[in-house]
């Protein structure tokens, strides 16, 4: 099993969800972050001048069984690319071992 955690542009979040969902990822966890990035300019709005040294950014953490990596990785990468500086992260770590505490299944089959 692996824990897959992508820091995503919020903007991009619901298609990544909709890619997600298309291949078979119905279950996982998100929240909005804020990160310091590569990007070092300001922004400047009807003359008041914006940092953009912190980041607003959605997190999504997702397990997956071995064979579901890939595909699941593809759709994030696919979803929330623009091809601009700050389009995210993935990280990819391996899971020892998973819970289900209603039934008290564990390995993969406590991941459907």
């Amino acid at each position: 099993m692996k824990k897959i955690e992508a820091i995503i542009r919020k903007s991009k979040f619901s298609e990544v969800r909709d890619a997600l969902h298309a291949v078979e990822v119905n279950f996982f966890s998100y929240w909005d972050v804020t990160g310091v990035g590569n990007e070092k300019e300001g922004h400047v709005y009807r003359t008041i001048s914006y940092s953009t040294t912190d980041i607003q950014r959605r997190c999504v953490s997702i397990v997956v069984s071995d064979p579901f990596l890939e595909r699941t990785v593809e759709a994030i990468l696919k979803a929330a690319y623009t091809g601009n500086v700050g389009d995210g992260k993935i990280f990819v770590s391996d899971v020892i071992e998973t819970y289900r505490i209603r039934t008290k299944e564990q390995g993969s089959p406590a991941l459907n």
